[in-house]
């Protein structure tokens, strides 16, 4: 890892960090480290970092704010890339009613541009805990509304390091899922496509929304949001709570007694307390009602 380490750190302008503890980068805040840890500035840095890691025969991962994300306690013994603050930029594009956000962009900032631009359809996105890279990837969704509903185009990096774009239509959006990531691209990039509204009411619908979130939500605790998925003609926290286990505790974790649909980090848990206990959640339903619960979260 050291010579990689040394080629990596020729191809960004971020320091390369070496064994970094992965809990600093996720919002479970838990994670052991990471074998290399490097945050890029822009799509050149992206695809050089990737063939250095291809030549070396390396694995990688990358990543957006760790939102969605599980990090075992043993570590990742390869390379995280983050896409984060560094390809956060979004704009209006000129003399039409889309933005174009690079895949960092925080959706919340995507959020504040729409409004700010009297743009109104991405009001469901603006308390998501997420960036758009990743709200491509899982078609990311909240309040009756989802990216399929305004993703317009997306640029995506294969493994050589090469950028195509790609018509929404051609991603297979469906619930909580893309094809971007079974055909290993990397989105870089992505325009949504919105209409003209209402300045006034398109802040209140975010205020609206942001206070139903927080009266609902465990937001004080560490999470990753919505543990798991919708089964279909289900809410995962009903199912959860009528098989009894809301506030049910592994370790440090626990399903939110506020919203069972959530595990939250109670203080001090690991990893493992987390996958154990939707291990434990997943059985429980199946025995209660007999519906499988699928995970939203990712685990490597």
């Amino acid at each position: 890892m050291t010579e990689l380490k040394q080629i990596i750190e020729n191809l960004v302008r971020e320091p390369v960090l070496a064994d970094e503890p992965m809990s600093r980068h996720t919002t479970f805040r838990v994670g052991g480290p990471a074998a290399l840890y490097v945050a890029v500035s822009d799509t050149a840095e992206l695809a050089g970092v990737i063939r250095a890691c291809r030549a070396a025969g390396v694995k990688y991962y990358v990543i957006g704010n760790g939102s969605n994300l599980l990090v075992r306690d043993e570590g990742y013994d390869g390379v995280i890339i983050e896409i984060g603050k560094h390809m956060g930029m979004c704009t209006r594009n000129p003399g039409t009613d889309t933005i174009t956000a690079r895949a960092g962009a925080s959706l919340a900032m995507v959020a504040a541009l729409a409004r700010d631009e009297g743009l109104t359809g991405f009001e469901f996105a603006s308390g998501i805990p997420g960036t758009i890279g990743g709200a491509c990837i899982m078609n990311a969704g909240a309040y009756d509304g989802e990216m399929k509903m305004v993703l317009e185009s997306v640029k995506l990096m294969d493994e050589d390091g090469t950028v195509i774009e790609e018509k929404a239509d051609r991603l297979g959006l469906s619930y909580r899922y893309s094809n971007i990531p079974e055909r290993n691209l990397i989105v870089v990039e992505a325009t949504i496509a919105l209409t003209p509204g209402d300045r006034e009411t398109i802040s209140a619908r975010m205020k609206e929304l942001n206070a139903r979130r927080m009266e609902k939500q465990p937001l004080e605790y560490p999470s990753a949001g919505s543990t798991f998925k919708r089964p279909e003609g289900y809410f995962a926290g009903k199912l959860i709570q009528d098989a009894g286990m809301r506030g049910y505790t592994v370790g440090g974790a626990q399903v939110s007694e506020k919203h069972a649909g959530f595990v939250i980090n109670k203080g001090g848990a690991t990893a493992a307390d987390i996958w154990s206990l939707t291990c434990d959640v997943r059985e429980a339903v199946l025995k209660t009602s007999g519906v499988i619960l699928e995970r939203e979260i990712r685990l490597i």
